[in-house]
């Protein structure tokens, strides 16, 4: 008999950011620990992290962080947690280990799983089982305790049709049911979707169709993580005498570690280099990410590629997941694309790239494990509560479905769940710029947004500190707010303002500085406003020499 808390510190009514713990006693186990992608009203922010708090003032607890395959949403911010926590180590398959090492974090941190091996924390053990997604190795974990098992399935299809390094393994799923599955988490994201994913992910025809009628170069713009996507090019391109050319380091690095591991499989003759860049029938593979959407083909477009410059005659395809938060991005380089000239080519509707599960896709995994508890995790909560009505279709009785913001606790205690518990753990966004490793935090986003919608207007003043007078300013300094030879009468009124101000807090002895910020803020805020109906950043510089 256990004390067993479930929840997230993200990954709940939102895409993106998952990671999810399950506390059993005193142990902590991590599972997943993802990005998300930030919208274009946040201001230079590159993306977005979970609040780690919690964990950082449990971190003796924590027995490591368990990592269901090796995309970003799920395992882009494993690099923060092990900067933040040096004590803890991270568990992933061969494939997610090398996303995680190519980006930097030192190999000796992760711990190379291999599905269906057991993992021995004292009465606790995780056991990875194979599921079907693009990227390969991915699994779902099977947490092992003394009142049944907890099953989180990560990112996952039904398709019998992906094979070996992409394959589900059905009957140990069905045989972990027949064990006894205390609580099921379970994803959201395609649950509105009728039927099963399959066969729409499948795009091998579709490529094969759109090589065939375009006889000239083609760019292709992959994410480098989706490797079944990659390999239905390779197997599109197959027989056509055109050479692949693949531009870009880091995709370079992935497809390399792939072939070499079986998970690309394609002839070696079918790679070109830079000298086929320029053949009329060559196919470009060029890395996206999700992180700047579009990036790449926006810097072809505006002739930054170092190698690739575009051509009327080019055709570019778009093998990759269109989001909500990018579909201005893709209209605006859809028609520069079309200003150019060249053809565009985008996955229709019908199809999809995302592997998610659809709601037959949920059915079986529901069927198969029959959990005591479930719970639906990632996505918006809309998805969230139409795996809920999927779970209740299937006859689970709706108390027993958990649905759960971030932060909030679920408790079971002996294999019941305590209906009294309603702890909550304090969770935020952390907002990361670049490379810094801070949160940027709102005040920063609101400066900017500020910043981005009225400009700034700064006033910048000298004052003798023997004399206690003026010797230089006040000047007025614009940037995105008004065009000052246009404004001269405008200008001048704020220098007049200003002034008055400096001079009625200068006395003989002492200039009152913060008065004198905060009075220009003030008058000069009215002021604008009235004169212009817009709010400026007001910054006052005022120095003593």
């Amino acid at each position: 008999m256990c004390n067993i808390k479930i929840f997230s510190l993200g990954g709940l009514d939102e895409m993106g950011k998952n990671c999810y713990c399950v506390e059993i006693d005193k142990d902590i186990f991590v599972f997943d620990c993802g990005l998300k992608y930030a919208n274009e009203n946040l201001y230079g922010i590159d993306y977005i992290i979970p609040d780690f708090e919690y964990l950082i003032k449990n971190k003796n607890r924590i027995k490591g962080v368990f990592l269901t395959h090796g995309h970003y949403e799920n395992m882009g911010a494993t690099k923060d947690l092990l900067k933040e926590i040096p004590s803890i180590k991270a568990y992933a398959t061969k494939f997610t280990k090398y996303v995680l090492t190519n980006d930097g974090i030192d190999a000796s941190r992760i711990v190379e799983i291999t599905p269906h091996k057991k993992i021995n924390f004292g009465p606790v053990s995780i056991f990875p089982i194979n599921v079907n997604h693009s990227a390969p190795d991915s699994v779902m974990f099977v947490i092992n305790t003394k009142d049944g098992a907890i099953v989180y399935t990560g990112d996952f299809i039904v398709d019998p049709k992906m094979m070996n390094k992409f394959s589900m393994d059905l009957g140990k799923i069905a045989y972990i049911g027949k064990q006894g599955v205390l609580a099921l988490l379970c994803e959201s994201v395609f649950s509105e979707r009728i039927g099963h994913t399959s066969p729409s992910h499948r795009l091998t025809s579709f490529f094969k169709d759109s090589i065939k009628h375009h006889e000239n170069r083609m760019i292709f713009a992959v994410l480098p993580t989706h490797i079944y996507t990659i390999q239905e090019i390779f197997d599109a391109a197959a027989n056509t005498h055109r050479k692949i050319v693949i531009m870009g380091k880091n995709l370079q690095n992935i497809i390399n570690f792939s072939k070499k591991e079986g998970y690309l499989n394609f002839a070696d003759n079918t790679l070109g280099d830079l000298s086929n860049i320029d053949d009329k029938d060559s196919i470009l593979l060029v890395q996206d990410s999700k992180e700047n959407p579009y990036a790449s083909i926006s810097k072809i477009i505006n002739g930054y590629d170092k190698f690739i410059k575009l051509k009327k005659t080019d055709t570019v395809v778009f093998a990759e997941p269109k989001y909500d938060s990018s579909e201005k991005t893709l209209v605006k380089v859809e028609n520069d694309l079309a200003t150019n000239g060249c053809d565009i080519i985008t996955v229709p509707k019908e199809k999809t790239i995302l592997h998610h599960a659809s709601s037959e896709d949920l059915m079986i995994m529901i069927d198969l494990l029959k959990p005591k508890y479930y719970m639906p995790v990632k996505g918006e909560y809309r998805y969230m509560v139409n795996n809920a009505n999927i779970a209740a279709e299937l006859k689970m009785p709706r108390e027993n479905i958990l649905l759960k913001q971030n932060g909030d606790v679920v408790e079971i205690n002996n294999g019941k769940l305590n209906l009294e518990c309603f702890d909550h753990i304090k969770v935020n966004d952390i907002l990361i710029d670049g490379n810094s490793t801070e949160d940027v935090g709102e005040l920063v986003i609101k400066d900017r947004e500020m910043l981005s919608e009225n400009g700034i207007v700064l006033i910048s003043a000298t004052i003798s500190k023997k004399d206690k007078v003026i010797l230089v300013g006040p000047e007025v300094t614009t940037r995105g707010f008004i065009y000052v030879k246009d404004s001269s009468e405008m200008i001048e009124e704020i220098k007049k303002v200003s002034l008055n101000i400096i001079e009625r807090n200068i006395s003989e002895n002492y200039v009152e500085y913060n008065k004198i910020k905060n009075e220009i803020r003030e008058e000069l805020g009215k002021y604008l406003y009235h004169e212009t109906e817009c709010k400026p950043m007001i910054i006052a510089v005022v120095q003593e020499v």
